[in-house]
């Protein structure tokens, strides 16, 4: 079954009505037959048959064996991180979400998780952060914010002869056009907010486990901690994901021609976005995914030029998130990494003249005009 088609009947068949759609089951608790038989379903917080639908969906997509859904991107990465133990070291990426570094910072390293920040595009960087009680290595691919690439097979490799987990945050290309689990990582976490529901209209979070060992930790985590997807919210992800193909393929025709746009702007720069020929992680993109995605950076001119240029934009919107069907232009540094201290944006690169840009899903056309009009009233 290729792809697009999953997206839309990977939810397994259809109930007892027929119904083309599944049902919301919205009820918190459910009957058992008798004393010693169950449904399958006891409690929603354990399992509810609509976010079940949903779970198997993100799995089938991922090709992993289990699929979790979280009631936010930052619950599922919470939940990933309580894998780990006191005295646990892990690898992170230098460039990842802000809410990512707040989390390893004020929670687990206070409860005794060590964390070393390389350049993962940088293999060397890697085998040196290395320790005896080295257990992970969490990245994104591409960065957010600075679009840095990192090979997910050579370092799915280190982390095999060196018996630590890849843990692969796919926010930004989704498994339609890269697959971490299939290029040797362990676990897959999404923030379900961005490109698989799309619409800027719920909050959710996944994670993916290539093993069953991992998938019934992370499941009981899960059941523990509590912070699930709700029914509704599910079914709205579920509806979300059958266009997601066609999202993503009108996403990064955007941001390609807008990228290019960008280029021959005098008040910008540069730009960052992976599918650039120029791009210093594009060879290794195109050896590992099936398309670019819709995410670029570009750098002004000056501070003024970028505040300016927030104002001045009408049809793009100036609002943090990304993946949605509207454009959404953000200030990293103000906005997704205010928690950063300056030191540590200057040598990420995240300056007060860079700006985030989502490609939406509008006529290309319209959104280049709507840049022209930006630049030309600055």
């Amino acid at each position: 079954m290729e792809f697009a088609t999953k997206c839309v009947h990977a939810i397994g068949a259809a109930d007892a009505t027929g119904s083309i759609t599944p049902a919301i089951y919205l009820s918190s608790t459910f009957a058992h037959p008798r004393l010693g038989e169950s449904t399958g379903f006891a409690y929603t917080r354990e399992s509810n048959p609509t976010r079940a639908r949903l779970e198997t969906l993100i799995a089938t997509l991922e090709g992993g064996v289990d699929a979790l859904a979280f009631s936010s991107g930052m619950a599922a990465v919470d939940a990933v991180m309580n894998l780990f133990s006191p005295g646990d070291h892990i690898i992170t990426g230098n460039d990842l979400y802000g809410g990512s570094f707040r989390l390893f910072r004020n929670l687990n390293a206070k409860n005794g998780v060590e964390f070393t920040t390389v350049h993962t595009s940088k293999l060397d960087e890697i085998k040196a952060a290395i320790k005896p009680n080295t257990k992970a290595i969490f990245l994104e691919t591409p960065t957010n914010p600075t679009m840095e690439i990192s090979d997910l097979r050579a370092i799915s490799q280190i982390a095999k002869e060196n018996n630590f987990l890849v843990i692969v945050d796919n926010t930004f290309l989704t498994p339609y056009f890269q697959k971490p689990l299939a290029l040797g990582a362990d676990i897959v976490i999404h923030s379900g907010t961005k490109y698989l529901t799309g619409h800027n209209d719920v909050l959710c979070g996944f994670t993916v486990a290539k093993s069953q060992d991992i998938a019934d930790k992370l499941r009981l985590i899960f059941k523990t901690t509590g912070a699930v997807l709700g029914a509704l919210d599910a079914w709205l992800v579920i509806r979300g994901i059958k266009t997601l193909p066609l999202r993503m393929e009108q996403h990064q025709k955007n941001a390609l021609a807008l990228a290019e746009w960008l280029q021959k702007q005098p008040k910008v720069k540069y730009v960052l976005y992976p599918g650039l020929k120029e791009h210093p992680g594009y060879a290794i993109t195109a050896a590992q995914t099936s398309g670019f995605g819709g995410m670029i950076s570009f750098a002004v001119d000056s501070p003024k030029t970028a505040e300016l240029l927030l104002e001045k934009i009408k049809l793009i919107k100036f609002a943090e998130s990304l993946g949605g069907t509207e454009s959404l232009l953000t200030y990293p540094i103000r906005q997704t990494h205010a928690d950063l201290t300056p030191e540590e944006c200057e040598e990420k690169g995240i300056t007060d003249c860079l700006l985030r840009l989502s490609t939406g899903i509008e006529a290309t056309e319209d959104l280049i005009a709507d840049f022209e009009q930006a630049f030309a009233s600055l």
